[in-house]
């Protein structure tokens, strides 16, 4: 049995990897949870899964449960503290971080300095703070295990290979709710155009980004980090039908690449029982024969410069992907909210880039001033 220890539950990795836990009950147990505040959703997995640690993002909410579970031997906790006392549960085996934005990195921090291996589905972690991420990961001997699917793809594809033979990862990318659509197209698109995704479901934030191409972005960062690969050997595909997930391509030239149909299940099921795999009835087969062609373009930086950006910020490095991402999520958190057009997001966020100097191998304390200025900005533009 392994235990598992799940941050942001309610969200869509999270409800997937609960989902994954519902159908192997003899292999995994849900030991602590966090969640945000979906309370509905929060109360129908404590009725569930019966976890041993339950963490809120309110005060309030988490006085509700207690009074409302007082006959159940559950422990309840709010906040940034309930999220990190959540990571490093003593009971999880491994830690699964499926909350959205940079405050998944404290607790992940916390979890490694514990020893927790941790399958990672929070960009933001690596995207902000890769440089310590990866060492702390290195001295605590703790594995970082990918949940993208991207990511998910490239770790398979190296599986019995010598990194030192790699010479280019190629990252997948569906290309978004506005694939087909020019940037003349995209001037009065609504927030319900971009939340139709062509081919995943996922939560707002991350169809969104999926459609600036900013998710593809944060990918690219968090692979270099990952695969400790310079971003020059990190290309991007617009891959349509998103069954081919990601490839490495070999000084061989040799391409070793992962498909399957798209359902974030399975690479979080891998990042479970890696190294092993057990069977999952209820995903779909991929019937090649089905789809009869699969469709590849070059990824066009003009059109997309959100992964432009990326790329920069990621070459400049220090706290240049801090602001990144936090000017990211300020910006599209406007746009959900009304308060900007779909373009005005790239618009946002290069200023943030523009006005900011770099600070070289920064600490969290300098990370998290950087990411709270950079938020501000974009608010006081809104």
């Amino acid at each position: 049995m392994k235990y598992i220890s799940l941050l942001g539950a309610t969200g869509s990795i999270g409800t997937q990897t609960l989902d994954i836990i519902r159908s192997h009950p003899e292999q995994f147990k849900l030991a602590a949870m966090s969640a945000g505040r979906n309370l509905d959703l929060t109360r129908k997995f404590i009725g569930e899964f019966k976890p041993e640690l339950v963490s809120v993002q309110d005060k309030e909410d988490c006085t509700v449960l207690r009074q409302e579970y007082s006959h159940l031997n559950i422990q309840f906790i709010y906040g940034e503290e309930g999220l990190v006392e959540t990571a490093c549960y003593p009971k999880a085996d491994i830690v699964v971080n499926a909350v959205i934005g940079s405050v998944g990195l404290y607790p992940t921090l916390q979890a490694i300095e514990a020893k927790k291996d941790i399958a990672i589905a929070n960009k933001e972690t690596l995207v902000t703070a890769g440089h310590l991420v990866m060492k702390a990961a290195e001295d605590n001997n703790v594995k970082l295990l990918p949940v993208d699917s991207e990511h998910s793809a490239i770790f398979q594809a190296l599986q019995g290979e010598n990194d030192k033979n790699i010479e280019n990862l190629i990252i997948t990318a569906s290309g978004g709710s506005f694939r087909d659509r020019t940037r003349d197209e995209l001037k009065d698109v609504t927030v319900e155009d971009a939340l139709n995704h062509p081919n995943w479901s996922m939560g707002a934030k991350i169809t969104i980004d999926s459609a600036t191409m900013m998710n593809k972005g944060l990918e690219v960062i968090e692979a270099h980090w990952l695969y400790q690969i310079p971003y020059d050997k990190i290309k991007v595909l617009l891959h349509r039908e998103s069954i081919i997930h990601s490839m490495v391509e070999f000084h061989d030239s040799s391409i070793m690449a992962q498909l399957g149909t798209p359902d974030m299940r399975v690479p979080i099921q891998y990042a479970l029982t890696y190294p092993d795999r057990i069977p999952f009835p209820s995903a779909k087969r991929l019937n090649l024969a089905e789809f009869g062609k699969l469709h590849f373009d070059e990824m066009d930086f003009n059109r997309f410069p959100c992964l432009r950006f990326a790329y920069e910020a990621g070459k400049a490095g220090g706290t240049m992907p801090a602001v990144l991402n936090a000017a990211n999520e300020a910006a599209v958190a406007s746009f959900l909210d009304g308060k900007i057009g779909f373009l005005e997001i790239e618009t946002m966020i290069e200023k943030a880039l523009s006005r900011h100097t770099a600070i070289s191998n920064p600490s969290l304390d300098i990370i998290r001033e950087v990411d709270a200025e950079a938020r501000q900005f974009i608010r006081s533009i809104s």
